[in-house]
């Protein structure tokens, strides 16, 4: 306290003077107001997307079965280019049912919260940041706030991947099949909500690999020749991964698979490079 006072006087800036220790209860208490700020910024965007319940459905998720979605009709366009017919996905006609008497508004809740965290999940990696930032050196808080943009960057590129890619091509998979034409397809309205949303935060997630091995690789769990070494293993768990979050077929898998292994080879890359600083820290 008395040093805090004589930095006052002195008008050091803030970072010259050495932060206060915190205990454990005081850590919980910081982490619970992050956690608060988090779950507030959820709820408000939820509200907000209750509100806007036709452009939530209609617009966004409802659309991905339709002709004139724009993914639909550049597949049918790649098709006509390459004579390849099976590439175009035309009027799906799905019919999405309500059974049960909430269903509507117990889906409208679900899609509402799930569109807050989605909308929220810059907002809630930043209030991670900012718990974590205190316990920096910082060399490693210049990095972390990189790794923040990025984090955020990769997950809006996952989302927006499994969108407009993903999504109608499995929908038009599950939607169109049929073991026999005397058994038309009814889709459950919670069977299709749950396949759009699924899919689209798994592969949001899977798309922040970069990051964790960033951090793995920081704290010496992981290394460059490591990565380079089990790269046909990891192809393995990428197939299995594309299989989990995608349906069950093969063009489907290819099209996760890809990206998945781009983002392996780049973390490789930033494997590379972190560890050359952190020997270089340890030479020091």
């Amino acid at each position: 306290m008395h040093e805090e006072i004589t930095n006052k006087k002195k008008n050091l800036p803030p970072q010259e003077s050495e932060p206060a220790e915190m205990s454990f209860w005081e850590h919980l208490e910081e982490l619970r107001l992050h956690i608060f700020r988090s779950l507030g910024a959820i709820f408000v965007l939820a509200i907000g997307a209750f509100l806007a319940k036709h452009f939530i459905f209609d617009v966004i998720i409802l659309a991905p079965k339709e002709e004139d979605f724009i993914t639909n009709r550049l597949l049918c366009k790649a098709g006509e280019l390459l004579s390849i017919d099976a590439l175009c996905i035309g009027k799906m006609d799905l019919q999405i049912q309500n059974i049960n008497m909430s269903g509507q508004f117990m889906t409208h809740m679900y899609v509402s919260i799930v569109t807050g965290l989605i909308v929220a999940a810059p907002y809630v990696i930043w209030e991670m940041w900012r718990f974590i930032m205190p316990a920096l050196r910082p060399g490693e808080k210049k990095y972390s706030r990189g790794a923040v943009v990025v984090s955020s960057l990769l997950f809006v590129m996952g989302v927006l991947f499994a969108y407009f890619l993903i999504v109608p091509l499995t929908i038009n998979f599950l939607g169109t099949y049929q073991v026999s034409p005397e058994v038309p397809n009814q889709i459950h309205l919670n069977s299709y909500i749950s396949t759009v949303l699924s899919v689209t935060l798994a592969v949001g997630i899977v798309f922040e690999l970069p990051i964790l091995v960033y951090f793995l690789t920081k704290v010496g769990l992981v290394t460059p020749t490591f990565l380079k070494k089990n790269r046909k293993i990891m192809l393995v768990i990428v197939l299995v991964l594309s299989a989990i979050i995608t349906p069950p077929d093969i063009f489907s898998q290819v099209l996760v698979c890809i990206p998945l292994m781009g983002l392996y080879e780049l973390s490789i890359g930033i494997s590379k490079r972190v560890h050359k600083q952190r020997e270089a820290e340890l030479a020091e």
